[in-house]
């Protein structure tokens, strides 16, 4: 790591709390419940551990999304209003596709789903989105990334199945700037074989696979503070590629403890995408 990114000063560092995952060897189940009515339903138990988690901003040096499997940017959206179902899917898609293709090099990418977040109960209630996510996951498991594309695309996924393929979200800011349950992201080199745990995510009438992650101290935090509308975090979620390079980057929200008492609450937007990579053959 420290060949990578420049050393920092305590300065630079937070202490917070994170929630992992107890893992008693049954595996863990996620309900999914209707957005904006109540908070996702989570069978497993989880015990909070204080990690140190480094400022983003002041690093001298840019992340790598084949290193640490993130990077932070910026990136000017012409949406007004992203609660309006409409407005993102016809212009902010078209945007995030050309966004991913190229921060990433991508021959196509293929956008298919976005999830609006709100830290406030009552903007949940009158909006009818999510909460955050205060666990330590992943969106995707090595069984459940294959998978998703043949279930989005069934015509094609054995063809593009062949090549190197990998998802990728695009987290947001709606109001900047974030003090409230801001978003945490682990170097993906400090994840360990065993860490990341297959996790069921339940639905009416399907069932996802996404992981959650045990405890391990060598875990290295990342936060990129007050975070404004016009500020990205582009986050590797699954890379089929097996040569070394990252694969899957935990994260999670968390509690900040120089958020001043009467913050507004967060409000983000985070955009699924899948890039393909025509000319790179899976080894």
């Amino acid at each position: 790591m420290a060949d990578n990114l420049a050393t920092q000063t305590d300065s630079d560092v937070i202490q917070a709390g994170l929630n992992y995952l107890v893992y008693d060897g049954e595996k863990p189940v996620s309900h999914i419940t209707t957005p904006g009515e109540a908070p996702v339903k989570r069978t497993a138990n989880y015990q909070e551990h204080n990690v140190s988690i480094r400022d983003g901003r002041s690093l001298q040096k840019k992340t790598s999304l084949d290193r640490e499997g993130f990077v932070f940017t910026t990136h000017t959206s012409s949406v007004v209003d992203f609660y309006d179902q409409e407005e993102v899917t016809k212009h902010y898609y078209p945007e995030v596709e050309k966004f991913v293709a190229e921060a990433t090099g991508a021959s196509r990418v293929h956008v298919f789903d976005h999830n609006v977040r709100a830290d406030l109960e009552a903007k949940r209630r009158e909006m009818k989105v999510r909460e955050p996510v205060t666990v330590v996951h992943n969106d995707y498991t090595e069984r459940s990334g294959p998978q998703r594309v043949r279930d989005l695309l069934p015509n094609e996924a054995e063809t593009l199945l062949k090549t190197r393929f990998a998802f990728f979200n695009v987290w947001r800011p709606i109001l900047g700037p974030v003090q409230t349950a801001p978003l945490a992201v682990c170097d993906a080199q400090s994840i360990m074989n065993g860490d990341l745990i297959p996790t069921d995510l339940r639905y009416g009438k399907r069932t996802g696979e996404v992981s959650q992650s045990t405890y391990n101290p060598e875990h290295r935090w990342f936060y990129f503070p007050l975070m404004e509308r016009d500020e990205i975090l582009l986050i590797k979620c699954y890379d089929s590629q097996k040569d070394g390079r990252s694969r899957f980057t935990a994260h999670t929200a968390f509690t900040d403890p120089n958020t001043p008492a009467n913050a507004p609450g967060r409000e983000s937007i985070e955009t699924r995408t899948i890039a393909f990579f025509s000319d790179q053959e899976k080894p």
